[in-house]
């Protein structure tokens, strides 16, 4: 008797079980609407299809830097005896900057005049063995042509003119180079005065009175700083390349930097790269575009101490908005409520095309019309967007109920032809 009713208590411990597994699934199958959904319909929320303004924007972020900077790098190596500025000074173009040591320039200076005036004089020595050869030379040509001197002796005499006409110009040849090379030393002498190139601000001062800089030789020399013009400055930025298409010279730009966050700037695109910067590896590669935009200077004209002081830093990080484009007065929708389907062979005028077409993995995009509780599937085309909306060229009629959410339904649980409810139709809970 034991034994029995040990089982009879098993078995009803298990169907208690089964029982509960069962409801809980009926309650989430519910709950996701496949199953009784017949009467109340997948919960939905809807909106209208309206007439907007919408701006299509490109965000982007970056650093801040002069619009005109130049670097200053020596010609000529040598040690720092002055330095004439410090960093931050404003500087006129051709204001001292730095000076450097010029005691070997000077030597070598000395070193090719003496050579100059060797080569001079053995000019003058070649000059004299020229007109010595040319009075042999023509006395032995008379003589020959009075058959006093033999053939090989005139010869002789010929030759020896001729070499010291090619020695005399090859005194003045030597010259020449000398003289080159004097005027080269006297350039790098005056290379180790270093002046403003233009107006500007010194930025980046990155030597000291007596350290060594190397010249611009067969590499780029010691970067000493720079010099910008504070007062034009702009934002240089990275774009995606799925967004550097829809940007154009001269677009407008709003802009928000770090260290004013209370102002707001303007700006218009002035440059955009035409070659991309690669980075990451080939399999993870990011490609983007590196695009310039000016800060127009009468949205911080305020925040300016003087004429030639921005308020703006090199280096200071700023974000951006580009406007790419303006629609106004265009249908547009809530961009969850555009999604995309393969298969749209339930809708009258994509059903022949889908049959046909030879590409069975074309997109569509769509939308779900409230159609007296049901989704009905329209397929439409896009236009431009902004962070909430998206413009419907096609397939959509102003004033139409669209379905907006839940991303879920829309997304995935939606069919042609699936009931709905909408919110405001639903009964409140008490």
């Amino acid at each position: 008797m034991a034994k029995k009713g040990s089982s009879a208590g098993k078995t009803l411990l298990f169907f208690g079980i089964f029982l509960i597994v069962l409801v809980g699934a009926g309650f989430g199958l519910r709950a996701a609407g496949i199953i009784g959904g017949a009467e109340e319909g997948v919960s939905v929320e809807t909106e209208k299809a309206k007439l907007k303004t919408i701006t299509q924007l490109v965000s982007a972020s970056g650093k801040i830097q002069p619009e005109v900077e130049v670097i200053i790098r020596p010609d000529v190596s040598g040690e720092i005896i002055e330095l004439a500025v410090n960093e931050g000074d404003f500087v006129r173009k051709g204001d001292l900057l730095v000076r450097l040591k010029p005691d070997i320039f000077k030597a070598r200076i000395d070193d090719l005049n003496a050579a100059l005036l060797t080569q001079k004089a053995r000019l003058e020595q070649a000059r004299a063995s020229l007109i010595q050869a040319e009075a042999a030379h023509l006395k032995n040509k008379e003589l020959y042509e009075k058959d006093i001197i033999s053939e090989l002796d005139f010869i002789q005499t010929k030759s020896n003119y001729d070499s010291q006409k090619a020695s005399l110009k090859a005194s003045q040849y030597q010259i020449q180079s000398a003289e080159a090379q004097l005027r080269k030393a006297e350039e790098e002498l005056e290379q180790t005065v270093i002046r403003a190139p233009q107006d500007g601000t010194v930025t980046g001062l990155a030597v000291e009175f007596g350290e060594r800089v190397l010249g611009n030789s067969q590499m780029a020399g010691t970067e000493m700083m720079r010099v910008s013009l504070l007062d034009k400055m702009e934002v240089l930025v990275e774009v995606n390349e799925n967004d550097i298409v829809n940007i154009s010279a001269l677009d407008t730009t709003r802009i928000e930097v770090d260290a004013y966050p209370e102002r707001r700037f303007n700006g218009i695109v002035t440059e955009i790269a035409n070659s991309a910067n690669l980075q990451g590896t080939s399999i993870d590669q990011v490609t983007n575009f590196e695009v310039k935009v000016r800060i127009l200077k009468s949205t911080y004209a305020s925040l300016m101490k003087d004429s030639t002081m921005s308020p703006f830093r090199p280096g200071m990080t700023a974000s951006l908005d580009i406007l790419t484009d303006r629609k106004q007065g265009v249908l547009a929708v809530p961009i969850q409520a555009v999604t995309t389907r393969a298969d749209t062979s339930d809708v009258p005028e994509y059903k022949r095309k889908k049959e046909t077409d030879v590409d069975d993995d074309e997109i569509f995009e769509i939308v779900f019309v409230n159609n007296g509780g049901e989704a009905e599937l329209r397929v439409v085309e896009t236009g431009i967007q902004d962070d909430e909306n998206i413009v419907i060229l096609s397939g959509l009629q102003e004033g139409e109920e669209i379905i907006t959410g839940p991303w879920s339904a829309v997304s995935k649980t939606l069919r042609p032809n699936s009931k709905i409810r909408a919110k405001e139709d639903q009964p409140e809970e008490e």
